[in-house]
């Protein structure tokens, strides 16, 4: 997976993204990270890519050629047209089916605006998903974008350890992981559940598969209605509705 951070904060992305387990896999090849200074690609003499917006209102809007420019530097590079992903909170709320999705890909753009935002018409021109973190606003793309390198990092074989970890975590079959728990396996009165020490494995799975069906029930219901359940799972799940009735 190679990802191409279009940005103007190009230190930020690569201190963000040459760290642990991430750093780790760039490393090895798995991944890479190019961080493209939007700045290199602009004609003002001062390295000014911004200016007030058409029409008035507050703050600046960060101009088109200089945007275009550094895709076009960069789509020449590559010889083809990559997915670009703008960071904004008016795009589709990133979640882990998105990032499966677009682990598959070879390359990803990353496109991280700043001030009041990105002249419309370039975006018009090369962006293919509008993605967000949340409903909220920050200074800019580039946490949202390393947000979502992580994630999706963690689908590509081989950066993580185990790869069965990928699979098991919050958010598979649109449930919430289970419980975790280690050594001491008594801590503050506090005792590791039994079944967790049987060594009985078809137990294990059972008991925490209810436990993921349970604490998506208390604390996420609203994944519920997309969630991935055998028939007796549902069972459990509607034993939990009437107890909470």
């Amino acid at each position: 997976m190679n990802y191409h951070v279009l940005t103007l904060f190009p230190e930020m992305i690569l201190d963000g993204c040459n760290t642990s387990i991430i750093g780790r896999a760039v490393e090895k090849g798995l991944l890479s990270v190019e961080a493209i200074n939007i700045r290199d690609y602009t004609t003002n003499k001062h390295f000014k890519v911004d200016d007030y917006p058409y029409g008035g209102g507050a703050g600046m809007v960060m101009q088109a050629p200089p945007v275009y420019d550094a895709y076009q530097a960069l789509v020449e590079k590559l010889g083809k047209t990559p997915r670009v992903l703008y960071m904004t909170p008016q795009g589709t709320v990133f979640n882990q089916k998105i990032a499966e999705e677009l682990a598959k890909e070879d390359d990803l753009v990353f496109l991280c605006g700043h001030y009041e935002g990105i002249d419309e018409r370039v975006l018009e021109l090369i962006v293919t998903d509008y993605l967000s973190v949340g409903d909220y606003v920050l200074t800019g793309g580039e946490l949202p974008a390393m947000m979502m390198i992580d994630c999706i990092s963690r689908l590509v074989p081989g950066v993580l350890n185990n790869d069965v970890s990928a699979e098991v975590e919050s958010f598979h079959d649109n449930l919430l992981e289970y419980p975790q728990y280690t050594r001491p396996e008594t801590f503050m009165g506090k005792k590791v559940p039994e079944v967790l020490l049987s060594g009985h494995h078809a137990n294990i799975e059972k008991w925490r598969r209810e436990q993921s069906i349970l604490r998506t029930f208390q604390r996420r219901p609203d994944l519920l209605k997309d969630a991935v359940l055998s028939e007796k799972e549902r069972e459990y799940l509607e034993k939990l509705m009437r107890e909470r009735q």
